[in-house]
């Protein structure tokens, strides 16, 4: 039975067809409470841009745990020796004796002594080791060192750096630096980076989706979608931070990913939208259409992107518990915004929205490239994967440290007090190791003295240090790099044979070693968690065994390219001039662990927008080749814009000086890239055509689970077929309506 309506509506919400199910409802309702869902927004956005500076200034610049050996023993001097930390200034310039510097530096020395909040106030005046210490080795330079006490504020610190800063010696210049300086500067310089990445991507993304809409008013939907997830993501982080601590370095990387996934998720509406439109769909019934198909395939992509990242919650570390507790927030609040923000806006703006001339051809570059592949199947898989396997080769010499100030850019007063001290104190400078012992002077002293003599790997002992009553620390030396393997074996040699004492050995080589430690046990956990995960949702999307086994495989040769990538610009150095940045010699320690979930995640998302329009394909009758070749067509090109707009993203936050956020932001671009070109468009339809039908296969008995409890179920959109007349307007046409 056919029936004609005759609309000229631009809503059309009277004559267009139903469609069933609640994400198609959802999309009405926020179409018909445009007005309140685009309120609710707006109030977040607001909320979440006055909270934000909050956000940042509450994080935590080196969360610690107490759950490794490097933490404990930090915990235990800090428990003996209460402090809040140190503000250290490089007096530099004239010898140290000089009398003029001299009597500067002794005058300020004794008035910060005299200042609220200040534990202790010593400079290169004082006699013993510990004068000394503060002498540079060539007698140019000297250090004060300022302790703050554990209750000291913030204001009582500034007013320490402010007198520091005071000191005045003709022909000599003062750098104040120190951990409580680093670490305000480190929280500081995070969200500079954040800011810049904000303004210099939003922008760009623009200007590339006006390309791709070929309008504005289309191409402004994702980035004022993506702009308030911004501002819910920074609400969720806030109260994250009030739980728990958050580390400074959480918030750029998970700001990147709602930006990015916001952007993705809002193009893909946007772009089904269009679509509708273009079918000859009234703007009430394009919304549920949309969220109705585009909704399902961004709610599955959310829910993948999810799993990934909750693998990380197996992890003991804080940074990593916290990037998954915000990471996971942040895909929520993007899903969200996609599945009502953008309906809402999409009802405000719809008309204006520019609908295509014709839908997308099935005879294009993305199929010609479909079948080019398909007749050189073998040797295109072949080649994809030695690629692959090729540019992730890198990473098997990768080597993990703690940059510490290295994070920073060299033209900050805390990494130039560090390096100085580094390069100049040998004797101020931090050792690479420290064993904290639970005993006297005397008792350490001996302990030190059998370390000498027994482990090859040591250079010396610093000093043997009392910190409380029964607690004593010792500085060991190492030979070579502070966090090398000679350094790591004396960490794992010292833990031992602890001397029959109770010792914790901690300082940054021991850090290091813990957090490896953590990978070997925690990480095959997480990873077979995320394995199960992925395979579970792709399964109940496709009904296959065969595809969710081949996604996790390529997504793992994807994520390998990257962190190739990653091993070669930070660890060796490749391209470190044009980024602006020096090479640390390694990569920080947990940024492998996010770019492995990050890109995953990521990966998944293109996996499922590709898979889901396969998967409709086929469910409509289509022969498994027909459905790849016509899926990547109409695919082909949101996916690869998509990736575009997110190489943006995540390259304008790679342009920060954050050592940590540049190196997030290089490795998932590149994980990005990959895998929209190489590996959608050329690896996936190589392997679907070697496969063939068997792509489907799945037992029996997982067959009748699927049936019963799969989502993959094509939606069924009401058929409207417009009457095509030259020269109307698509407002007001005839709709043909087949139930």
């Amino acid at each position: 039975m056919r029936r004609s309506t005759a609309v000229t509506s631009p809503a059309c919400s009277s004559a267009d067809p139903k469609v069933d199910g609640r994400l198609a409802a959802l999309g009405r309702f926020c179409f018909r409470h445009r007005r309140w869902v685009l309120g609710f927004w707006a109030v977040v956005l607001v909320i979440g841009v006055l909270i934000g500076g909050r956000v940042f200034a509450g994080s935590v610049a080196g969360a610690s745990s107490a759950s490794s050996e490097a933490d404990r023993g930090s915990a235990v001097v800090t428990a003996a020796d209460p402090s809040r930390g140190t503000v250290t200034a490089v007096v530099d310039g004239k010898p140290v004796d000089d009398q003029a510097v001299r009597e500067a530096v002794t005058k300020a020395t004794a008035d910060i002594a005299a200042l609220p909040g200040v534990s202790s106030a010593t400079d290169a005046y004082g006699s013993g080791p510990a004068g000394a210490a503060l002498r540079s080795a060539d007698g140019n330079a000297s250090l004060v060192s300022v302790r703050m006490a554990d209750a000291s504020t913030d204001a009582q610190t500034a007013a320490v750096t402010e007198r520091l800063a005071d000191i005045k010696a003709d022909g000599a210049h003062v750098t104040v630096g120190g951990d409580l300086v680093l670490q305000d500067e480190v929280k500081k310089q995070t969200e500079k980076d954040t800011r810049f990445g904000e303004i210099v991507t939003l922008p760009l993304t623009l200007v590339v989706m006006v390309l791709v809409f070929g309008g504005l008013a289309a191409a402004s939907l994702p980035v004022i979608g993506a702009v308030a997830s911004v501002g819910g993501a920074l609400l969720a982080m806030f109260g994250f931070s009030k739980i728990m601590d958050i580390d400074t370095s959480v918030l750029p990387i998970a700001t990147v990913l709602g930006l990015g996934l916001s952007i993705d998720y809002a193009l893909l509406m946007v772009n089904r939208f269009r679509e509708e439109r273009g079918h000859g769909a009234g703007i009430a019934a394009a919304v549920e259409r949309t969220a109705a198909t585009a909704g399902r395939t961004v709610a599955f992509s959310g829910l993948t992107v999810a799993v990934a990242l909750s693998g990380l919650f197996v992890f003991t570390s804080p940074v990593l518990a916290a990037v998954a507790a915000a990471g996971v927030s942040v895909v929520v609040i993007a899903v969200a915004a996609a599945l009502t923000l953008v309906p809402a806006l999409l009802g405000f703006a719809g008309s204006r929205v520019k609908a295509p001339t014709a839908p997308v051809p099935d005879e294009g570059f993305f199929s010609r490239t479909v079948r080019r592949v398909r007749k050189r199947a073998v040797p295109v898989a072949l080649a994809c994967v030695a690629l692959l396997m090729a540019a992730g080769a890198p990473f098997l010499h990768a080597d993990m440290r703690s940059s510490g100030a290295a994070v920073l850019p060299a033209s900050s007063a805390g990494r130039q007090v560090a390096d100085t001290v580094d390069q100049r104190f040998p004797m101020a400078s931090q050792a690479p190791i420290t064993v904290v012992v639970e005993g006297g002077a005397t008792v350490a002293q001996a302990y030190a003295d059998d370390v000498v003599a027994k482990l090859p790997g040591v250079s010396g002992v610093r000093a043997v240090t009392p910190v409380g009553d029964k607690v004593s620390t010792i500085d060991v030396l190492v030979h070579g790099d502070p966090q090398g393997g000679e350094a790591k074996k004396v960490v794992e040699e010292l833990r031992a044979d602890r001397g029959g004492l109770t010792t914790q050995v901690t300082g940054g080589a021991a850090s290091v070693v813990d957090f490896q430690h953590e990978l070997l046990t925690r990480g095959p956990i997480a990873l077979g968690l995320v394995a199960l995960g992925t395979l579970v949702l792709l399964f109940l999307m496709t009904g296959s065994v065969v595809m969710p086994v081949k996604a996790l495989l390529m997504n793992l040769l994807s994520l390998g390219a990257s962190l190739g990538a990653l091993t070669l610009v930070f660890q060796d150095g490749w391209f470190s001039g044009l980024l602006g940045f020096s090479p640390a010699g390694g990569l920080e320690t947990f940024i492998p662990v996010l770019v492995f979930a990050f890109a995953f995640g990521l990966s998944m998302d293109y996996e499922v927008f590709l898979l889901a329009r396969i998967k409709e394909l086929r469910d409509k009758g289509h022969s498994c080749t027909k459905a790849v070749e016509l899926g990547v067509q109409r695919s082909g090109k949101i996916i690869t814009s998509a990736a575009l707009l997110m190489v943006i993203v995540f390259a304008g936050f790679a342009l920060g000086d954050m050592l940590m956020v540049k190196q997030m932001g290089i490795a998932l671009a590149v994980a990005v890239a990959v895998d929209a070109t190489l590996v959608r468009c050329l690896l996936v339809p190589a392997a679907m055509s070697l496969f063939g039908e068997f792509n489907w296969w799945a037992p029996a008995p997982l067959r009748r689970l699927h049936n019963r409890f799969g989502l993959s179920e094509h939606v069924d959109l009401p058929t409207i077929a417009p009457a095509v007349i030259p020269g109307q307007r698509p407002e007001a046409k005839e709709l043909v309506i087949t139930p």
